[in-house]
């Protein structure tokens, strides 16, 4: 935890020097993709254990409402962008660990909606959670899409997902925040193309 170590200055200044390090491709194939996935009709799920859980729901938020413009929100002939955060039933997460294993709680219920064409997002810092790698290895015998957002190494997500956004640093806390700054870039690239300002997600 570099915050540990760390005062708050440079805690700042380190955070933004990785925000820049990151790929700016990586992001845009992200933005691309949720894009290409709301004209196609398609649904995105989004998993993650932890604090990227709650990346998870934080971004099936924005995406789900965030996509329209405020004044199109109630107008029922404006296509939405089919969201869902596997991450969010209590009961079916409780059921599926305690029936079938922790490691089955996203794949069991992607196995009820995932269809051919939908997008997985799969968030994990250490890049190695069993049950992200199985939702994940599910989806792409399945005909999905697969996108990981990873730390550390990247671990074994960084290799499986079929695209991704890798933060290639060893402090889980800062990946998390690198993470959710990125995903509102991207939430707002998507309400820019949906509300027809012309703009298209590219390396500037």
């Amino acid at each position: 935890m570099l915050g540990v170590n760390i005062d708050l200055g440079p805690y700042l200044e380190r955070l933004c020097t990785e925000v820049k390090r990151v790929s700016q491709e990586e992001v845009f194939h992200l933005a691309e993709l949720l894009y290409t996935t709301w004209e196609n009709g398609n649904t995105v799920f989004v998993v993650g254990n932890g604090g990227s859980a709650c990346t998870a729901s934080h971004l099936c938020e924005d995406l789900g409402k965030g996509c329209l413009a405020q004044e199109n929100l109630c107008d029922e002939s404006r296509r939405r962008l089919r969201v869902l955060s596997l991450t969010d039933n209590v009961g079916w997460l409780t059921a599926i660990g305690n029936d079938c294993g922790y490691d089955q709680i996203f794949v069991q219920q992607l196995m009820n909606f995932g269809q051919p064409g939908d997008v997985l997002v799969a968030i994990s810092g250490s890049g190695n959670s069993p049950n992200v790698l199985r939702a994940v290895d599910w989806a792409n015998r399945h005909g999905l899409q697969t996108f990981g957002m990873t730390g550390f190494r990247g671990g074994k997500l960084k290799e499986m997902a079929h695209a991704g956004i890798h933060v290639p640093l060893d402090d889980m806390g800062m990946v998390e925040s690198v993470h959710i700054c990125l995903i509102h870039w991207i939430v707002d690239d998507l309400h820019a193309r949906v509300n027809s300002s012309g703009r298209h997600a590219k390396v500037h």
